[in-house]
């Protein structure tokens, strides 16, 4: 059981490790606090990124999803993110599959055109989540 009054750093061992001195998410007084997720996934070769849009959104989600249950959430109980687009003419398709994402649960979002990232990324998110143990909201 996490103290809520110290800093949890979260990690989940079936999510890419971080690039860099960073934690997945800390868990502070009931609210996780994700790092910016990125559309990688791990092989035996190393990190892999897809070529789209679509295909990062629908991993980057799912990168963020494994963290919010590892950090005792879930993604109905998302409060805030931010999208970070290397151009913003990605806006309508991550618009899409945000929203599929989320359902009829809409957190408060900022759309950031970021420029380009490096490795062909093409997205990134960032998320605040309230914690309740993983089970989603009734």
């Amino acid at each position: 059981m996490m103290n809520p009054f110290e800093l949890n750093p979260i990690f989940d061992p079936n999510s890419p490790a971080p690039a860099g001195h960073y934690s997945p998410a800390i868990v502070y007084q009931g609210v996780a606090y994700l790092s910016g997720q990125l559309p990688r996934t791990m092989g035996p070769a190393g990190p892999s990124v897809p070529a789209t849009i679509e295909e990062q959104t629908r991993l980057v989600l799912a990168n963020v999803d494994k963290i919010l249950l590892a950090a005792g959430s879930h993604r109905q109980l998302v409060i805030k993110s931010t999208i970070y687009l290397s151009d913003i003419s990605h806006w309508t398709p991550v618009n899409q599959i945000y929203s599929e994402f989320f359902g009829d649960h809409k957190p408060a979002r900022s759309v950031i055109p970021a420029g380009k990232f490096r490795d062909g990324i093409l997205i990134e998110i960032d998320m605040i989540a309230a914690v309740r143990n993983g089970t989603p909201p009734a």
